[in-house]
């Protein structure tokens, strides 16, 4: 089966279980950094837009125009029944249909590591903006997320310890991984590097980065990430297009 088809398929697994406060990283640590870095952007876009939720949230901060993008029609038909003021479009990022320099600001939450043309995207994200206008760019941690990595229950060890074992970090890989029981979503896995060289190749400079600690609500779910809260699962970069 198709990446697409993928996402078409499982679309309702996104829709139910990340938005609407079903998912409390998007409620207590997500949605409240996207609103800190677009105050004050006046034309947005959300590549990757799912149901919408980041850009009403745009909406919200008083944005005049934002428009949501995403390849699977599921997810856009949602993200236009629930409404909010944002236009919503089915587009992949590595061909957007807009002309140059339309938008001060650009997000993508969650939505790269699932890209394989991620050249093109980035690329397609320096000509949307205009110069001095600024990408929002949310990615699962590359460290947390390298195939192969989990929880080890080393009962060898005396006393017994359980740690994160880290995979191939440095070889970029692609999985199909079932996220829950039925329900299978491609992941991209890349070097931090891989993506910071490529936004400095396409003029977007780095302005601030952010790896947060995992939300208060996140660990109540998940108590077996108690021991490791040190450890990222997000990371965020604020890139700034050249003038």
């Amino acid at each position: 089966m198709a990446d697409d088809d993928l996402w078409e398929t499982h679309a309702a697994w996104w829709i139910d279980g990340f938005t609407d406060g079903a998912d409390p990283e998007y409620e207590e640590q997500i949605l409240p950094l996207a609103a800190e870095e677009l105050v004050g952007a006046a034309r947005v876009l959300d590549i990757g837009c799912g149901d919408g939720q980041v850009s009403r949230l745009a909406i919200k901060l008083g944005a005049e125009v934002v428009v949501g993008i995403d390849p699977t029609w599921n997810q856009v038909c949602v993200a236009n029944e629930r409404g909010g003021g944002a236009s919503f479009a089915r587009s992949t990022a590595g061909a957007l249909p807009f002309p140059d320099a339309a938008f001060d600001a650009v997000v993508a939450c969650l939505v790269f590591e699932h890209i394989r043309d991620v050249d093109d995207a980035i690329a397609e994200v320096a000509r949307v903006l205009s110069p001095g206008g600024r990408f929002c760019f949310f990615l699962n941690h590359p460290l947390l997320q390298t195939p192969n990595s989990g929880w080890i229950d080393d009962q060898v060890l005396d006393p017994p310890e359980q740690y994160w074992r880290i995979g191939p970090y440095l070889i970029e890989d692609e999985t199909i991984e079932e996220v829950e029981k039925g329900v299978f979503i491609p992941f991209i896995h890349r070097p931090l590097s891989r993506y910071v060289n490529a936004l400095a190749d396409n003029g977007l400079l780095l302005e601030r980065m952010v790896e947060p600690a995992p939300p208060p609500g996140f660990l109540a779910k998940a108590t077996e990430y108690a021991e490791a809260c040190t450890i990222p699962r997000l990371l965020y970069l604020r890139t700034r297009k050249a003038d």
